[in-house]
């Protein structure tokens, strides 16, 4: 087969050459419609339901909201755990499916379960699934503030004009709003005066009730008319509300204006937000799943830009940067472009000093866009767009596609000119033929091992599959199309170009002087073979006492130009204080010089899946333009600035944006360790939790140690007293509804300002709901008309109840996040497990490990367990190949050889190994068994086509043969690396960059071993007899 193809390409040029500019076009045009991300979707497969439970506290919301929704969704098919979180007024539950199903499917199957609920849902509490957004989520965030404008107007604008016009860009999922103060017409009770009036809290409940409305009138119809009736009972003002009616118990009309203060307000808020030190609004863009995060976010600034005239004229002003990881995308895929040019050209300068030839180095270097433009189309196909790891699977690729070109053409040229020495040249045609066909076996066999090698990548489960299995099909792709444009492309143009060129010298005068050297250093070195062999070994074995010494990690720290940093206060701290401490920290920061802006939100927005409550805040600190070591070097001021401050109870933690997304993905917190304590006693387990947070303590590196559910949140308890109720005829529900109007406030009614709901709600006086003692003085109505307190009736005490309430597959847990400082992350595990061993907790409860140390350790177990599969794939391959199991065996000598290489760019990389750090390896192993195998299948050829005898001179004329292509494609391998190698822990290099280091060093080492120790090895232990 391999063989027709060649004879068509030779014969049929125009076809190949026009198919080849066909696919370079179409390739080019798919670069310009492929998606930018930074990484590839990583989003696990899951639903969240969110249920707002107002004025519940976090136990009911687990009893009476939480437990009930997670027994329905029992027994759903591909569900794998269900993870929940109830706090005051808040349920969230996250449902994570099996990666194999259909997120579609699962969220419709989760939508019909939660139909079949609702009747048994507490009034008015609807459980909803919040929207399908992308792993990276935010797309944008955006800073609203006004010096002129009040919080509610600025809230008021927001929710009707901004958040409705980013929603309808296409890709926006949803817009997370935190801070400001939504608008609501309050009806503030004045105890004292109800009290005179003889009226209750219930009596103004059902009156304000009336206050304001919307029906349909239905029609009036006739023989030939149907006219539609319209009512307008709407309340079109303060005063119409104030003027609402209500009866005494004897029978007088009061207004309500003489009860209460009538006026406009806002509803109580769960989140507050401070941009640069100003109090305003912070609105987080969401995009949807598989959005293309570099176009949306243009879509999302040109919108902006739209409204922003309006705006200013209103006084408010707008700042769409405050994060922006669109930055991040623009550096590292700008950078990983620029480094893949700049291989490219050092690759096409190498071909030619080598070939000396502009032609067959120009017939060389097409592989280079049509291999990588090919592997972009097909990667187009699988819905993989243009990030980070596919980039680095094309950059890494880069200087291997030109290797089979390399060999094809190197050898057709060589041919070529010892056919024009011959007194009967034959035809040009069939010289291209046989010199092609001379290689193909080698070449196909090694192709088909490097790309063996790479296949553990598809195996990989969870996030490491996600993120690397993009980059292991650029690669696979782009060395499969480099094999195709070496049977093509390449005797094709070889045909065409060279076909009729008079060759001026037998070889380049680099080429020629190279040759010279390396045909007397093999023989010097085969005068001391034993004793070189012999320090070569001890050299290896060097190298790998280094190995011991590595640190491992999941991923390195990214340099995203962006932080995110946590405060956790204690619980119970109100929004205000939480902004106050805030702003004080932000102006400490905004003084670093390459800090751009500081965001903080406290709090949670409406419809969010977080569960954070006012002690929580989240700062974005947005960078200048920083390089990774400056990067570095404010992330350690901002550290330091939050470890030595005066504030008690807080606790920080600080981190990018992306690596917490990873992480979270990983165990549904933004810390590299999670523990869980399962039990079903919450004060046992408190007790247990508190051992381990001590011995997690105790463990070096670990740092930012945080307790998600701690306990001592204080709360008021009201306890009903049944006697003294049922002394005075007052109903629980009514009295129940009284106490939530007094202290949340109720909604009674709606008043629609356009298509815009505004809420008429009921309110105690705030300078009765500032302090504890007001709470007994509550008026309620008794069942003869008299007013009592409701000290009167009900027991109050001051308690501490939870801020956060958790359960993981049904069963309540604690929770323990931290973070790894320095360390390596296996040791820091085995450490953990060992000083978790000695704990002894209360009986029934058990704890859980989860983190990135469980997915690090899980995926190199995975790659680790494949690539030995692999391994022995390509074994077979090579006995296939050789036929000899000893020259299978001396091939892969050249692995300790790629190795040591390796181990040497680790150490120099401060000994980090990281998931890339090991396709690093796997890489290398492959790529420098290719050098192999073209030696000793050159070996063979010698004995099986030119007759010669096994001998010294056999090995030396084989070696110095093969120089050209083996030190042409190392080198074109290694150069078209070496940019993205030099620029590693730049912003975008952090995970590819050690990889290319690892290969770059690994090629050096193995082509000089691969070139001078292992032909000496093959003289003395290989085997090479004619095959019959």
């Amino acid at each position: 087969m391999m063989s027709s193809i060649v004879k068509f390409s030779i014969r049929y040029t125009g076809v190949i050459i026009g198919l080849a500019v066909i696919a370079i076009i179409f390739g080019l045009y798919q670069i310009t419609r492929s998606p930018l991300n930074v990484f590839p979707e990583f989003s696990p497969n899951q639903v969240i339901i969110q249920t707002e439970s107002p004025g519940l506290s976090s136990d009911l919301v687990e009893s009476l909201v939480t437990l009930p929704i997670e027994k329905n969704l029992g027994g759903t098919i591909g569900i794998e755990t269900i993870r929940s979180q109830s706090i005051p007024g808040l349920s969230v539950i996250t449902i994570i499916f099996d990666e194999r199903t259909d997120i579609f499917r699962n969220r419709q199957v989760i939508s019909e379960r939660l139909a079949s609920i609702t009747s048994i849902m507490p009034q008015g509490i609807i459980p909803k699934i919040t929207p399908l957004t992308s792993a990276a989520s935010s797309v944008l965030g955006i800073g609203i503030t006004s010096k002129t404008k009040s919080l509610t107007e600025i809230r008021t604008v927001t929710d009707r004009l901004i958040i409705p016009h980013l929603l309808s860009i296409p890709g926006v999922a949803d817009v997370n709003i935190f801070g400001g103060k939504v608008k609501q017409y309050q009806i503030e009770i004045q105890p004292e005066k109800l009290i005179q009036s003889n009226i209750s809290i219930e009596q103004i409940i059902a009156a304000a009730g009336k206050s304001s409305g919307v029906r349909g009138a239905g029609f009036i119809e006739n023989n030939n008319q149907r006219i539609i009736v319209n009512t307008e009972g709407q309340s079109k003002s303060l005063e119409d509300i104030g003027k609402t009616p209500v009866i005494n118990n004897k029978n007088q009309i009061i207004y309500l204006k003489d009860l209460a203060a009538i006026k406009e307000g806002s509803i109580p808020t769960i989140s507050a937000a401070s941009i640069n030190g100003e109090e305003g609004i912070y609105l987080s863009v969401q995009g949807q799943l598989g959005s293309d995060t570099y176009k949306l976010t243009q879509l999302i600034e040109a919108a902006v830009a739209d409204i922003n005239p309006s705006l200013l004229e209103q006084g408010i002003q707008i700042n769409p940067e405050l994060f922006r990881p669109a930055n991040f995308i623009n550096a590292s895929i700008k950078g990983v472009r620029v480094d893949i040019l700049i291989g490219s050209l050092l690759v096409i300068v190498v071909l030619f000093l080598f070939l000396f030839n502009f032609r067959t180095a120009f017939i060389s270097a097409t592989a280079i866009p049509l291999s990588l433009l090919s592997a972009i189309i097909i990667l187009g196909y699988f819905n993989l767009g243009l990030n980070i790891m596919v980039l680095s699977g094309l950059a890494i690729a880069l200087g291997e596609v030109v290797d089979d070109a390399i060999i094809d053409s190197e050898n057709i040229f060589r041919r070529l000119k010892e056919n024009i020495k011959l007194a009967n040249p034959l035809p040009v045609a069939k010289v291209v033929y046989d010199a092609s066909m001379e290689v193909r076996s080698s070449v196909v066999y090694a192709t088909m091992i490097v790309v063996t090698v790479f296949l553990p990548l598809l195996s990989l489960n969870g996030v490491a599959g996600k993120l690397f299995g993009p980059l292991g099909l650029a690669y696979i792709f782009s060395i499969l199309a480099s094999l195709v444009v070496a049977l093509t492309v390449t005797p094709a143009l070889s045909f065409l170009l060279l076909g009729k060129q008079k060759f001026k010298s037998s070889e380049s005068p680099m080429m020629s002087y190279l040759k010279t050297k390396y045909v007397k250093t093999l023989y010097l070195i085969e005068k001391k073979s034993t004793a070189i062999m012999l320090f070569t070994f001890t050299f290896i074995l060097i190298g790998f006492s280094l190995v011991p010494l590595f640190k491992t990690q999941f991923i390195p720290p990214l340099h995203e130009g962006h932080f995110i940093m946590h405060m956790t206060a204690l619980p119970g701290t109100s929004e205000k204080e939480s902004l106050r401490i805030g702003n004080e920290i932000s102006k400490k920061i905004r003084e670093i010089p390459e800090v751009k802006s500081v965001a903080q939100w406290v709090g949670r927005s409406p419809m969010g899946a977080d569960t954070f409550g006012t002690h929580y805040s989240e700062f974005e600190i947005e960078l200048k333009n920083s390089d990774g070591p400056t990067q570095d070097k404010i992330l350690a001021q901002i550290e330091n600035l939050t470890q030595n401050n005066n504030y008690v109870g807080l606790n920080f933690a600080i981190n990018t944006f992306l690596t917490e997304r990873i992480e979270e993905t990983i165990s549904g917190y933004y810390s590299s360790v999670v523990i869980n304590i399962f039990g079903t006693n919450l004060d046992t387990i408190d007790q247990d939790t508190q051992k381990i947070s001590s011995a997690l303590a105790s463990i070096k590196g670990a740092k930012n140690i945080n307790i998600v559910s701690p306990a001592g949140t204080p709360q008021i308890t009201i306890h009903f007293l049944s006697e003294k109720l049922s002394q005075w005829g007052i109903q629980k529900t009514d009295l129940l509804n009284a106490i939530r109007a007094a202290f949340e406030g109720l909604p009674v009614a709606q008043v629609y300002e356009g298509n815009a709901k505004v809420n008429i709600s009921i309110i105690l006086n705030k300078n009765f709901r500032d302090d504890i003692t007001d709470i007994q003085k509550l008026p309620i109505m008794a069942a003869d008309g008299k007013i009592v307190e409701l000290g009167q009736v009900a027991y109050i005490a001051q308690e501490n109840g939870r801020s956060k309430i958790l359960h993981q597959g049904g069963k309540r847990i604690q929770t323990i996040t931290a973070d790894i400082d320095e360390r390596d992350i296996n040791d820091f595990n085995n450490d953990l497990k060992n000083e978790l061993n000695k704990l002894k907790l209360n009986q029934g409860n058990y704890y859980e490990i989860t983190g990135a140390a469980q997915a690090n350790a899980k995926s190199q177990e995975e790659l680790i367990v494949h690539s030995v599969i692999a391994g022995a794939g390509i074994l077979l391959m090579l006995y296939i190949a050789f036929g000899n199991l000893r020259n299978l065996l001396l091939t892969l000598f050249n692995l300790p050889f790629a190795l040591i290489g390796g181990v040497f760019a680790v150490t120099f990389n401060a000994g980090w190994i990281s998931i890339g750090s090991l396709v690093g390896f796997v890489t290398l192993f492959g790529i420098t068994l290719r050098n192999s195998i073209m030696l000793i299948s050159h070996y063979q050829h010698l004995i099986n086509i030119e007759n010669r005898i096994w001998n010294l001179e056999t090995c030396i004329k084989g070696a110095s043969e093969r120089l050209p292509s083996i030190l042409m494609t190392a080198i074109v391998t290694a150069l078209g690396l070496l940019p993205l190698a030099l620029g590693s822990g730049e912003p975008g290099k952090e995970i590819e960059g050690p990889m290319a280091s690892i290969i770059v060093g690994g090629l050096l080492t193995s082509t000089i071993l691969n070139l001078l120790i292992l032909p000496s090895i093959m003289l003395h232990f290989g085997k090479f007899e004619k095959e019959e």
